[in-house]
């Protein structure tokens, strides 16, 4: 009977033992996958779409610029009139675009 008992008890410390290493080595594979490993600076950012308010394309239509840079960031754009600058900030218009605002009308 202890031949038996030493003989199971020796078994399922091997199977908890096996069972143990996989669980601890998917979970850290698991863990490791959903981190980046190299992260761009241009990545790291949200990628967003600012209207700038005021400025009209040559067929009237409002200008739109993707931008992955924070609100506070000063922006120039070349439109028909000339080098304009703007702002781009965390307001979000009606269209679901964020605003980018002149800095001319603000600043002196």
């Amino acid at each position: 009977m202890y031949e038996v008992l030493t003989g199971w008890t020796a078994q399922m410390l091997g199977s908890l033992t096996v069972a143990l290493a996989l669980f601890i080595s998917s979970w850290g594979r698991r863990r490791r996958a959903g981190r980046p490993a190299v992260q761009s600076p241009s990545a790291s950012g949200l990628l967003r779409t600012y209207t700038l308010i005021g400025a009209r394309a040559a067929d009237g239509q409002p200008v739109h610029l993707p931008s992955s840079r924070p609100a506070g960031t000063v922006v120039t754009w070349g439109g028909p009139t000339g080098a304009e600058r703007f702002e781009l900030t965390d307001g979000v218009l009606s269209d679901g675009t964020y605003a980018a605002e002149r800095v001319a009308l603000y600043r002196q």
